[in-house]
C-alpha cells in the first residue's frame, strides 16, 4: 500500500461510512481503532495488512481522529491474539468474503 496521502484520498478511501460506524460501535479504545483500520485496508486491498507499519500513518491519524481515539492506540493492538482473528473473521464477512480452507487430503 502506498504511504503517501493527499488530505483528499485520505478523506475519500479512509473515511469510514454509516455501515462501517455501525460495525465499530461496539468497540472502544486500540480495539476500535484497529477494527476501523483493519476495515478500511481490507476495503482498499482486499487484503489484510501483515504489520502495522504497512497501514500509513496519514491513514492513522485520520481514522483515529474519526474514531475519538489517539492516534497512539493503533501501537497497543494485538496483532497476536484471538481479537483480530475475530475482527478479521467479522470484516471478511463484511465484505463477503471467506477464508481459504486447506485440503482435507494431500490429493485434493
Amino acid at each position: 500500500m502506498r504511504q503517501d496521502w493527499e488530505p483528499e484520498d485520505l478523506i475519500e478511501v479512509w473515511t469510514l461510512l454509516e455501515d462501517d460506524m455501525k460495525r465499530v460501535r461496539n468497540k472502544s479504545g486500540a480495539t476500535r481503532l484497529g477494527f476501523a483500520l483493519l476495515l478500511k485496508f481490507f476495503e482498499v486491498e482486499a487484503r489484510f495488512p501483515e504489520s502495522a507499519k504497512e497501514v500509513p500513518t496519514a491513514a492513522v491519524e485520520y481514522v483515529a481522529q474519526q474514531m475519538k481515539v489517539p492516534a497512539e492506540a493503533w501501537d497497543a493492538y494485538d496483532w497476536q491474539g484471538d481479537r483480530i482473528k475475530r475482527h478479521r473473521k467479522e470484516i471478511r464477512a463484511a465484505y463477503g468474503f471467506r477464508a481459504e480452507l486447506p485440503p482435507l487430503c494431500g490429493r485434493c
